[in-house]
């Protein structure tokens, strides 16, 4: 079991240090664009206020740090966590002017922060990518505050046969767009194959709610191309 964990962290760590460099473009490609405007969906539900506190887990490039920090003129404090040394350079380079957010390299499972001390919790397109998924929704219980607010953007399944016949005849051509543009299509082989294997809408919702948290929901976007869900620390 360990050496599987271990085998995960260094494939997916190989992964993004292949892509790190064209990552916002293969995103804006592979998904139209479509996927900013989920991420603003996933602020508007999390609707957070005035001086909010939020931890972004594998935060990538910094979409959600910024969105979230902008929703009210960068008057919150906001915590960037990123496991790859190369998407971490990348998306402290993109946020440098933000002085109210900072970052942290480590991974999900494992968060060198104290109990109790932030009001939000996200991890948008990484949960599907760590080693121990347990681990990581525990580690996220124990750093939001009592009634504090855990938020999942996630790839999911589909609801409707037509449309996800064309999503999954779609994803077949992905590999080859990602080696156009990035020069490799293994991390794009990887992207399809984890998503095919993740957990659908509900059974993840089950393993939220088996971590602690209640009241836990969620609402598909795209017909489920991707989900948001969200927890509570009660």
């Amino acid at each position: 079991m360990k050496s599987t964990i271990q085998d995960k962290a260094k494939l997916v760590n190989s992964v993004f240090s292949k892509v790190y460099n064209k990552y916002d473009l293969m995103n804006d490609v592979m998904s139209l664009g479509i996927h900013r405007v989920w991420k603003k969906k996933f602020i508007d539900w999390m609707n957070p206020s005035h001086g909010s506190s939020l931890i972004d887990v594998a935060s990538g490039t910094g979409d959600i740090a910024k969105l979230f920090s902008l929703r009210h003129t960068n008057f919150s404090k906001v915590t960037c966590v990123e496991p790859n040394e190369n998407m971490f350079r990348i998306g402290r380079k993109n946020l440098v002017n933000f002085k109210n957010i900072k970052w942290i390299k480590s991974t999900a499972e494992i968060l060198p922060v104290e109990d109790n001390m932030f009001d939000f919790y996200s991890i948008s397109y990484g949960i599907r990518n760590v080693s121990d998924i347990n681990k990581t929704l525990k580690e996220a219980y124990r750093v939001l505050k009592p009634g504090g607010r855990f938020m999942c953007l996630e790839f999911s399944k589909i609801d409707n046969e037509l449309i996800n016949f064309l999503y999954k005849n779609y994803s077949k051509a992905i590999p080859a767009l990602g080696k156009y543009i990035v020069g490799s299509s293994q991390p794009y082989e990887y992207l399809i194959n984890s998503i095919d294997a993740f957990y659908n809408q509900e059974q993840l919702l089950k393993l939220i709610v088996k971590n602690g948290f209640t009241n836990v929901k969620y609402r598909n976007l795209s017909n489920g191309i991707s989900a948001i869900h969200s927890g509570w620390k009660i």
